[in-house]
């Protein structure tokens, strides 16, 4: 029987002179995953089908370069703060700070200098069937404008059964707002096409509409008669290709925020279900996070390749980042993203692979 390992490789050296690893983890049920201490970058996750086919289910790029220089934060930890913070700024306890904007005249994903480019210290870890990579940063007072110093750790894990977690905790010295996510671009299908036939359905009868540039408009709003409904499984191309809806106009596809709870929560919930057009593979994102981003890799142009050389198109993949929501540091009313000194903040996500008895059928 096959047995759980971790092991590592030299995968680069970035441009300061930090020396990067490649982390393999491998389960029994035959999964992987491959992660970079370069922006905890999750670079492959191998997931049996129903036959037993093991493929690499997410977007990756061939090298440190291509990561550091041109990614769009394809397989990243997110952090300080995932999505965007309006024009920069929020004020937290009185005090006004500033976050430098990089998309849009936004702050998006922590910066242009975010936890994504940082080079994190791995600790690997095996107990019986379950293997696992402790990533540790400490981000200092002031880091890209935001308050507080901030250790944080995250830990991906992998189990008998070949699912995927992600613990992050993190700890401060002075108050600051926190939302941390990863960032992989899904394509259950391992095929280099779109997942525009994919089934995604989505725990959330509420989401947030947008502006042009991706900040909410204020309140959140029913995901009832509108191309956001996926609270059964629906095919993305149903939604993405609405173009009578100015939302998916504005966006050329999904990036929305689904809200999912009014509060992190205690143990991980159900957040959203993916399938192949032919149900050989699924996968369930569940998550204490309060909202999940929908991202339907619209930006995406075909100028970046896989490592075999696979143009990454619009529409490629899909990314299902769990996470606070966006712009929560100047909305009160939206869930607190706000952590303080003598608490810990804790996020898990688990991506699990079910194999399923019959194909999900999509609902138009």
């Amino acid at each position: 029987m096959p047995r759980a390992t971790i092991h590592a490789r030299p995968f680069g050296t970035t441009p300061t002179g930090e020396e990067v690893a490649l982390w393999r983890l491998t389960s029994p049920s035959g999964a992987y995953a491959e992660i970079l201490t370069y922006g905890g970058i999750l670079h492959a996750l191998g997931v049996p089908d129903a036959t037993g086919r093991t493929e690499n289910v997410v977007l990756s790029l061939p090298s440190l370069d291509q990561y550091a220089e041109k990614s769009p934060y394809v397989g990243a930890l997110i952090g300080r703060y995932a999505n965007r913070i309006a024009h920069g700024r929020f004020t937290l306890d009185g005090t006004p700070h500033d976050v430098p904007a990089n998309d849009r005249g936004h702050a998006l994903h922590g910066g242009p200098a975010g936890f994504d480019a940082r080079v994190w210290e791995a600790h690997p870890h095996t107990a019986g069937d379950t293997v696992e990579l402790q990533l540790r940063l400490h981000s200092p007072h002031g880091d890209m404008g935001f308050p507080g110093a901030l250790d944080v750790t995250a830990t991906y894990s992998l189990d008998a059964d070949g699912t995927l977690a992600l613990d992050c905790t993190a700890t401060t010295d002075r108050p600051t707002v926190l939302s941390l996510s990863n960032h992989a671009y899904f394509n259950l299908a391992a095929d280099g096409g779109d997942v525009l036939d994919h089934t995604l359905q989505v725990d959330g009868e509420a989401y947030l509409p947008v502006d042009a540039t991706g900040i909410p408009l204020g309140p959140i709003a029913p995901v009832t008669g509108t191309p956001f409904d996926l609270t059964a499984p629906r095919a993305l191309r149903t939604g993405v290709l609405a173009a009578d809806d100015v939302q998916i106009r504005d966006a050329r596809g999904y990036d929305h925020c689904w809200v999912l709870g009014s509060r992190e929560s205690a143990v991980p919930r159900r957040a959203a279900r993916l399938s192949t057009p032919d149900g050989a593979r699924t996968m369930e994102v569940w998550t204490t996070a309060p909202g999940l981003q929908v991202y339907t890799a619209n930006q995406l142009d075909g100028t970046l390749t896989d490592p075999s050389g696979r143009p990454l198109g619009r529409h490629g993949a899909v990314c299902l980042e769990t996470q606070h929501l966006p712009d929560a540091p100047n909305r009160p009313a939206y869930p607190s993203p706000v952590l303080r000194p003598g608490t810990t903040g804790h996020r898990r996500t688990e991506f699990r692979f079910p194999r399923p008895a019959s194909p999900t059928p999509a609902t138009d």
